[in-house]
């Protein structure tokens, strides 16, 4: 468990692990460059520590490094990684360790994020998007026999892969980093939807900007990175479950989706204005109607709870308060790893 400055609510997290470790496990929190009690609090609940003091490495990726080689002297089978503000459901860490080591591959768990007390709009949209991204996707990858991804929390690795990666760095989406490495070694990671963790968004604006920007630059950032690569790799192998790995690495964010098909449709609809050519308009037309049906299929299957239809009618002016996030990206990006505010 990497933590930095956790100190107000590690004792819930670790209490939620400690009820179901079993008697050959042990809990390792990671006290990551912490300026508050966040070691004294996790000594208390029970775990074991390292404590790490590094202010030139900053990063989970540090951390997440640092913890495995402190387990090196005495490894264990299967590393479980969950982040210091996330409750494990019971049996997740039974459901998660069998799975991966039944598979020898990485196990990522359903890993939900709760309303905020008082949820704007904004939080809605922004959690149905997270359940499309964490739990309808991999929940089709699997059921089409197919890998997902990493989400940073709520992760099985066998030991003996996790210590060949290079975790010591202060990617901002370390856990994409992590599966697509994976991937192109031939262990893509399997959803184990029987596993969950549970978080809640940020009750502050500043702390709930801080973890979307550092989600939306971290996933954009591992898309350039690993496209061609990967691309290449799967047909070189040909090997569909590495392409369809990378087909769903590559869906950007959904609200970057949506602007980019409502944009591809506005150029279209000006280009057939200008040469009466029909065809462009009309498969944007199609593609835009097909996002459509599936945020609606996902919606009414899964998101009902979360947001009403009016609610979610609303979401395009949601997008637009995007359009800053992704310009900075291309012209003055996030690179360094920086703490959400609780």
């Amino acid at each position: 468990m990497p933590a930095h400055d956790e100190e107000a609510i590690i004792a819930r997290s670790i209490a939620s692990i400690m009820a179901q470790l079993p008697a050959s496990g042990r809990l390792l929190v990671v006290a990551d460059n912490c300026s508050d009690d966040t070691a004294q609090v996790a000594a208390a609940a029970g775990a074991d520590l390292a404590i790490r003091h590094d202010l030139t490495r900053v990063g989970k990726g540090y951390a997440l490094d640092h913890g495995v080689r402190f387990l090196g002297i005495d490894p264990p089978e299967v590393v479980i990684i969950i982040d210091a503000d996330c409750e494990a459901m019971p049996g997740t860490l039974d459901h998660l360790a069998r799975q991966c080591a039944a598979t020898g591959r990485p196990a990522q768990a359903r890993d939900t994020v709760l309303a905020p007390s008082s949820p704007s709009p904004a939080d809605k949209v922004s959690l149905l998007a997270w359940t499309v991204k964490t739990l309808v996707r991999p929940l089709g990858s699997t059921r089409l026999g197919w890998p997902c991804q990493l989400m940073g929390t709520g992760m099985a690795l066998p030991f003996d892969l996790i210590r060949r990666l290079d975790l010591a760095t202060g990617h901002l989406a370390e856990d994409q980093k992590i599966g697509a490495e994976l991937a192109l070694a031939g262990k893509p990671p399997l959803f184990c939807p029987q596993a969950q963790v549970v978080s809640r968004l940020p009750e502050g604006e500043t702390g709930k900007n801080q973890q979307r920007t550092r989600w939306e630059h971290g996933h954009l950032a591992i898309i350039g990175e690993f496209l061609f690569p990967m691309l290449r790799q799967s047909i070189a192998k040909r090997s569909l479950q590495l392409f369809a790995f990378t087909l769903d690495l590559c869906i950007p964010p959904l609200t970057l989706l949506a602007m980019s098909l409502l944009l591809m449709a506005g150029l279209s609809l000006l280009w057939f204005a200008a040469t009466g050519a029909a065809a462009p308009f009309i498969v944007s037309l199609i593609v835009l109607a097909c996002l459509a049906a599936t945020i609606a299929m996902a919606w009414w299957q899964f998101g009902r709870a979360i947001i009403s239809w009016r609610e979610l009618a609303a979401a395009p002016a949601y997008c637009l308060l995007k359009i800053p996030s992704f310009i900075r990206f291309f012209f003055h990006r996030q690179v360094d790893w920086v703490r959400t505010e609780r």
